[in-house]
């Protein structure tokens, strides 16, 4: 019925969050362990936590390595 039609797609959300929340975490610790000083890390971890998706794709092209 319908709940087999739903199961498929739950399960690819679910692996999908899975992924996001392991890039999430990367990012985080690699903001965290950067040579950037104190309050730029500050302000790059607030703006990933604030901003997941977007500050995730700044934080990308133009944090801090």
């Amino acid at each position: 019925g319908v709940q087999t039609c739903a199961l498929p797609i739950l399960k690819m959300e679910f692996i999908l969050g899975i992924i996001w929340l392991g890039l999430w975490l990367w990012a985080l610790i690699k903001i965290l362990g950067s040579s950037a000083s104190t309050g730029s890390k500050v302000l790059w971890v607030l703006l990933v936590l604030v901003l997941p998706v977007i500050g995730f794709i700044i934080w990308f092209f133009a944090g801090p390595k």
